[in-house]
């Protein structure tokens, strides 16, 4: 190991290097200097091994990156003269050296010592130590860009506090003439820099030229103007007035030292919670954060997202990085207790912190904001505010200097402070599923969440992984240990009573008192659609919907929504698509319970239902079009329906709104609107069937069955028992099936419907078919073409092709027959069926997607493998691009067998996978035969 009097240092100031005593021992190759460097900027800090690489490397290593890690760090060792300066440890590497044996320590050393010395001569010594330090630009061999780009930054900004500390030092011994070269020499470098100008124009005042003192001045106004449009700060303008009126205070002799002490470094940072859980990445954002030029990073999210817990966590963790203090301020941006706290107030406090006496501060707001930035200027002080209300309360309070570094956590964005000053945004989510765990366990204990994990995952559920909540629910049972955990999920089950049970005792700890503040910052329009979007049983929805519930097109939302989104009440996880918090939504229905008229409500309300009845239906009709439509009410005025121009935008809708359509047939048929609970049925069955989603299909449709009974509606009834069939076949129980299927049949007899008693005859097919009653499945298949022909004037199976929705009809019928006659064993029958099919299918996917697979089909039972693998494959594509997830898994079945026939065995092995990913998906009876082929030609 390397100990002090080995006298080895590494020099960063200049051309990375290292030297023994006053020999250089040379260190050769870009990438072997940059690990030197990253090392020593973290002198006895272990710095991984994932940053090294993805700093040397700059965010784009190679695949042989931590194999050429390890040579680099390998020959650096031998170029040191010392394997054990750069130790190995189990996460990366550590540079085992003194700090102060690295440079950049001694220069930052230096340079607090400068600013915090109560006498001139001190104060010149160790700034002209720290100066002395340099050999040119700092880390010139690696600073091209990325983060030691950054880092050489920051030590250029470190050169130049050294040089203004030098130079108020000598001003205050008196001696003006040996700074005014070095100050000319730095403003033309640096011709935006104010206390760089400043300094010079009173050092060339003091040297009795006045006038060319004022030219600084306007010389930096108008590069100021030019370059910014801004003019100089108060404290360069007020000092540019004082030498125009010669005010005597500008003599050396009357001129005050900052503060006029000693520094006295503050520790102002809050207790820190000893049970800190998860936040991995955004911990990593920060340090990276800390690592760049920008000095100012922004934690934003919403209420009880658990911003100041990871604020105070990470800031102890860094304290030992900023050692001339760490200030904490509490903005009140968000408080129970009164207004967010003036910036003016709040910087005359941190002057007191500072160590200014109170007859030293100045009285204006912007003479106090210039001394506070020079108090700061040159010193590594970390600035925690939090709670902030906006942007506008921050600026005043940032400090002038890049030496310090400040932390912002806020509910709202804080885009003007990312766009005006530079604040790299730290967003901050709820917490994982496993996180949310680990934080019950930390306060609980492993052993009592593993007695009850239905509970500890109810929990988890109903706090929707917001970490206050997490806190106060573990806090109750904490304070209970008899109590089970089975009884606070009970408490959070119940929604009305959820945040009754989240309540810690003081306003700090009550969910529903912290959501308050956040709320009642909102402007009137943003807090009532806020209110509305709680009727929205889930909580995730589009802007359509929002507008639906305001009773507003789309562009009468978009303010409103702006106001949510940059308050961070709703989450814009998408364009066009938002997300509100469970606890949030269930505070907000509240609201909405106690400030709007029953019938606003009740208004409200039926413009959702209306709205994702109507968009359902123009979906389930660009999706289908083959499929009979059903008579929809008019929707309420102010409802906004959504038109597709494709199939594929139909098949998205029905992906993003699946959860939320069945969350509103639920509420429809709750409130007792069972002609929407139906018909919403109805126009999403054709999405749940060919997604897999037979389950929610069977549900659906048993509600719906329940709301048509009730209010005695034969229609609702038939497509009810019809659909509900369908998806009993589906999921393969098909003694149940049957019933439904015949009764939906004999109700559209009844009611004349022939359009939908053809579609029930073609559900029958399937049963029958499912179940091996060819002949009855025949029959019904030919049931349904002569219903067809009643209606469409349909030639016979074998006649001439129709045109237009008679074609259609007629090539979805074929493909039924067709099929039957595969199944049968007469594939030349059907082969000549289905190409007829194919023929007047057009380009729908729907028809011919279906006619494709039965002609492969066809052809493989008469052994046409070619053909038949062609048909196939048109079939899968085109299947896709329906969404039909089932029968893209029947054709990839179909089309595993073919090549195995053929020999080609991989070939086989793909497509059966294939299937058998898709069909356990689905939770299909046909993942069981797939992994069995799979099995039969793994044991080859």
């Amino acid at each position: 190991m390397i100990r002090a009097g080995d006298g080895l240092y590494v020099d960063l100031l200049g051309p990375v290097g290292v030297r023994a005593g006053d020999v250089s021992r040379p260190v050769s190759g870009l990438r072997r200097k940059a690990v030197l460097a990253v090392l020593a900027l973290h002198p006895g800090e272990v710095v991984s091994t994932d940053r090294l690489i993805d700093v040397v490397w700059n965010g784009d290593p190679p695949a042989s990156a931590a194999n050429a890690l390890q040579h680099h760090v390998s020959y650096l060792r031998r170029a040191v003269g010392s394997p054990d300066a750069i130790a190995s440890r189990p996460s990366g590497y550590v540079l085992d050296l003194p700090a102060d044996r690295v440079d950049v320590v001694r220069a930052e050393r230096h340079v607090r010592t400068a600013r915090a010395a109560t006498e001139p001569a001190e104060a010149a010594r160790h700034a002209a130590a720290a100066l002395d330090l340099w050999r040119g630009d700092p880390l010139l061999d690696v600073a091209a860009d990325g983060w030691l780009a950054a880092q050489a930054g920051r030590l250029a900004e470190l050169r130049l506090d050294a040089n203004e500390a030098l130079a108020e030092a000598r001003l205050a011994l008196g001696e003006p003439a040996t700074v005014i070269a070095d100050l000319e020499r730095l403003a033309a470098r640096y011709p935006l820099r104010e206390r760089l100008h400043g300094q010079l124009m009173l050092a060339l005042y003091r040297g009795g030229r006045q006038a060319e003192a004022l030219e600084v001045f306007q010389r930096l106004r108008r590069a100021m103007v030019g370059e910014l449009g801004l003019d100089p700060g108060p404290e360069v303008r007020d000092r540019a007035a004082a030498i125009l009126r010669r005010d005597p205070a500008l003599d050396a002799s009357a001129a005050p030292r900052n503060g006029g002490g000693p520094w006295i470094p503050p520790a102002q940072l809050p207790f820190a919670v000893g049970s800190f859980t998860g936040r991995a990445a955004e911990l990593a954002q920060l340090d990276g954060v800390m690592g760049e030029a920008a000095g100012l990073a922004a934690v934003v999210g919403t209420a009880g997202v658990g911003k100041t817990t990871l604020a105070v966590h990470w800031a102890h963790r860094v304290a030992g990085r900023f050692p001339d203090g760490q200030i904490f301020v509490d903005l009140r941006g968000f408080d129970p207790d009164g207004p967010a706290r003036d910036p003016a107030e709040v910087t005359r406090e941190l002057l007191e912190t500072l160590g200014v006496p109170t007859t030293r501060i100045p009285a204006g707001a912007a003479a106090q904001t210039a001394l506070y930035r020079s108090l700061l200027a040159g010193r590594r002080v970390l600035v925690v505010l939090d709670n902030a209300g906006d942007s506008a309360q921050v600026r005043p309070l940032l400090p002038g200097s890049r030496s310090a570094f400040v932390l912002v956590t806020s509910r709202v964005e804080l885009t003007a402070l990312v766009a005006g000053a530079g604040a790299r945004p730290v967003r901050l989510d709820v917490l994982n599923r496993s996180d949310a765990q680990r934080l019950l366990a930390d306060r609980l204990g492993a052993a009592r969440l593993a007695a009850e994990p239905d509970a500890v995952d109810e929990m988890v559920r109903r706090c929707a992984g917001l970490p206050l909540a997490l806190v106060v629910a573990a806090a109750r049972a904490a304070v209970r240990p008899g109590f089970p955990l089975a009884a606070f999920a009970a408490e959070l089950r119940e929604e009305t009573r959820a945040l009754d049970a989240l309540s810690g005792g003081d306003d700090g700890t009550d969910v529903r008192a912290v959501l308050c503040w956040s709320v009642r910052a909102l402007g009137g329009e943003a807090a009532r659609l806020l209110r509305w979007i709680a009727l929205h049983p889930e909580t995730d929805f589009g802007v359509t919907v929002a507008a639906s519930l305001a009773g507003r097109p789309v562009d009468g939302v978009a303010g409103p929504l702006a106001e949510l989104t940059g308050a961070n009440l709703v989450d814009e996880r998408a364009v066009g698509r938002y997300s509100v918090h469970a606890l949030l939504r269930a505070y907000a229905a509240e609201l909405s319970l106690r400030l709007d008229p029953a019938a606003d409500r009740a208004a409200a309300e039926r413009r959702l239902f209306d709205h994702y009845l109507a968009t359902a239906c123009a979906a389930a009709r660009r999706l289908e079009p083959f499929v009979p439509a059903i008579d929809v009410p008019v929707p309420a005025d102010g409802v906004t329906v959504c038109r597709f121009e494709t199939a594929e935008a139909a098949l998205a809708w029905f992906a993003a709104e699946r959860i939320a359509v069945l969350g509103v047939l639920r509420r429809a048929h709750e409130r007792g609107f069972d002609g929407h609970a139906w018909r919403l049925a109805r126009a999403v069955s054709g999405y749940l069937v060919r997604s897999g989603y037979w389950a929610d299909q069977e549900w659906t449709h048993e509600t719906a069955l329940r709301a048509a009974r009730r209010t005695g509606d034969r229609v609702g009834a038939a497509h009810a028992h019809s659909g509900l069939g369908f998806g009993l076949v589906l999921s393969g129980r098909f003694p149940a099936a049957g019933p439904h299927l015949d009764r939906a049949a004999a109700l559209f007899e009844e009611l004349g419907d022939v359009d939908n008693l053809i579609d029930v005859r073609v559900r029958q097919t399937l049963l029958y078919d499912r179940q091996d009653r060819l002949d009855d499945a025949l029959r019904a298949a030919g049931s349904a073409y002569d219903l067809a022909a009643s209606v469409y004037d349909l030639v016979p199976p074998t006649g001439p092709a129709g045109s237009g929705s008679a074609a259609g009809v007629r090539s979805r019928l074929l493909n039924v027959l067709g099929w039957c006659h595969v199944r049968l064993g007469d594939h030349r029958t059907a082969i000549r069926y289905t190409e007829e099919a194919v023929a007047i299918a057009g380009e729908d996917a729907n028809w011919l997607a279906g006619a494709l697979d039965t002609l492969g089909a066809a052809h493989a039972g008469l052994g046409d493998w070619t053909p038949a693998i062609a048909y196939f494959e048109r079939a899968i594509a085109l299947n896709r691009v329906a969404g039909d997830r089932t029968c893209e898994a029947e054709s990839l079945l179909r089309l595993g067998d073919a090549y195995s026939a053929t020999g080609g065995h991989d070939a086989a092995v793909e497509a059966w996978r294939a299937a058998a990913s898709l069909f356990e998906t689905l939770k299909h009876p046909g993942a069981e035969r797939a992994r069995a082929l799979l099995g039969a030609y793994s044991g080859r």
